[in-house]
């Protein structure tokens, strides 16, 4: 168990310290400063990356807050077209109704004087069929009384003191 790695001597021990000494001065002069910057350039790239994202996020908040205004206003124009169609519903039908009521009342106004009309004219005719059927009557008993001749004279001379009687 001799190996120099194991148990080194003294004068591997001082250059194994010297060599160290010349990696760390030069680690220290030139590596760490160039690790330290690419450090400091990755957080400020990370930093610029948050303040991006929390300035998306902002921008987020302002298109939902700006969506959700833009929703609530085509809501309140979509309620006000709907009231809108149901008054013009409500007034064509009330036009409607009323039209439909007005042409009713025409209708059973003609009905009406169709039926007076037909009513005179039914009572005409059956005056006319009454005077007729009168007349007949009464020319058929003429007929009989006159065909008595002493009777039709008395008829007549009844008829003669009637009429100066008047």
């Amino acid at each position: 168990m001799n190996n120099p790695l194991i148990s080194p001597g003294l004068g591997t021990f001082v250059w194994m310290l010297v060599s160290f000494g010349i990696l760390a001065f030069i680690l220290i002069k030139f590596g760490w400063p160039m690790i330290l910057k690419s450090l400091k350039s990755r957080e400020e790239a990370i930093e610029q990356s948050l303040g991006e994202a929390a300035k998306a996020r902002e921008e987020m908040k302002s298109l939902v807050a700006h969506n959700e205004e833009l929703l609530r206003q085509a809501k309140m124009e979509r309620d006000e077209m709907l009231r809108n169609a149901r008054t013009a519903s409500d007034q064509i039908v009330e036009e409607a109704r009323s039209k439909a009521t007005a042409e009713a009342d025409r209708i059973v106004e003609s009905a009406r004087e169709n039926i007076e009309f037909e009513k005179l004219k039914a009572m005409h005719e059956l005056k006319n069929q009454i005077a007729n059927l009168s007349i007949e009557i009464a020319e058929k008993l003429i007929r009989a009384e006159l065909s008595d001749k002493p009777k039709a004279d008395a008829l007549i001379q009844k008829e003669l003191e009637l009429m100066e009687l008047k």
